[in-house]
């Protein structure tokens, strides 16, 4: 094993042990190289990222229409900046057949990446995808981490509770633990179900399932505290970072316009030498 995959065990392996150790692991999602250093200097333990902040960010509409060349060049920046893991959100995984699904992890893996997100949804028709395709898909991607002597922390996203419209409430629940428990025997190390919000719902799938449970931070959903309480181990937020980011941009432009904000932009405690210092630290 070469040192650099030496590196990339170690991340992998770190990755896995913060979604157990008792403690809600809140993951802000970014998009690139200066957003990972900010939140390794503030004591983060882990970086994460956001397909559709990557996107937007870059021109793009989320759905994987970013070039994943495009994709994994901004996820190499990041993973090159910082010194704690990267787990990287890589949609359904720019992929539409095995032989290229396990070339995209592979590159991934040579990258530094710790861990992934992997969804079941469809970006073709919003449906999802049958479970035993998606369970071949993780085994895969398991498969070909384990080849390489890799550590990679395999998020299982499931997209029942954002794309199963026709279903009652009860059956994307018993549809959600049908999934957690098939993607975690297929070699998930967590289970995302997307959109998922009641405390209830959140203790029945933890219980059920058996990983440690991903919960999107959205309206509606339980606090830090109660979070916790339920036994959540991670909690994301997906595009939020970004929203915020951009509002705070859109304020402030709708001032300038109208000859106002003057004094919010010479008087913003970010400087140039605060943000030159976080990239230069490493």
């Amino acid at each position: 094993m070469s040192s650099f995959n030496h590196t990339q065990m170690q991340q992998g392996e770190a990755l896995k042990q913060l979604h157990h150790t008792g403690r809600l692991l809140v993951l802000p999602n970014i998009w690139d190289p200066l957003g990972a250093a900010l939140l390794e200097s503030m004591g983060y333990p882990a970086i994460a990222t956001a397909s559709a902040s990557i996107a937007f960010s870059n021109g793009y509409p989320d759905g994987e229409k970013i070039p994943f060349t495009d994709l994994l060049t901004i996820l190499q920046r990041i993973v090159k900046r910082v010194n704690i893991p990267v787990t990287a959100d890589i949609e359904s995984g720019y992929a539409k057949n095995d032989h290229t699904l396990s070339e995209n992890i592979k590159k991934l893996i040579d990258a530094g990446i710790a861990g992934i997100n992997i969804e079941d949804g469809n970006h073709e028709d919003d449906s999802l995808a049958p479970v035993e395709m998606q369970c071949e898909k993780i085994s895969l991607i398991r498969n070909t981490a384990l080849a390489m002597g890799a550590s990679l922390f395999i998020n299982a996203r499931t997209d029942v509770y954002l794309k199963a419209g026709h279903l009652p409430v009860a059956e994307k629940l018993d549809e959600a633990i049908r999934r957690g428990k098939a993607y975690k025997d297929a070699g998930a190390d967590g289970f995302y179900p997307i959109f998922l919000k009641t405390t209830d719902d959140m203790e029945a799938v933890i219980k059920a399932v058996g990983l440690p449970v991903n919960i999107l931070l959205l309206p509606g959903i339980p606090g830090f505290e109660a979070l916790q309480k339920t036994g959540v181990a991670r909690l994301s937020l997906g595009p939020g970072f970004l929203k915020i980011a951009i509002n705070a941009i859109k304020n402030t432009a709708e001032k300038l316009l109208r000859y106002e904000g003057m004094d919010e932009v010479k008087e913003n405690p970010v400087t140039t030498a605060y943000l030159n210092n976080l990239i230069n630290n490493k």
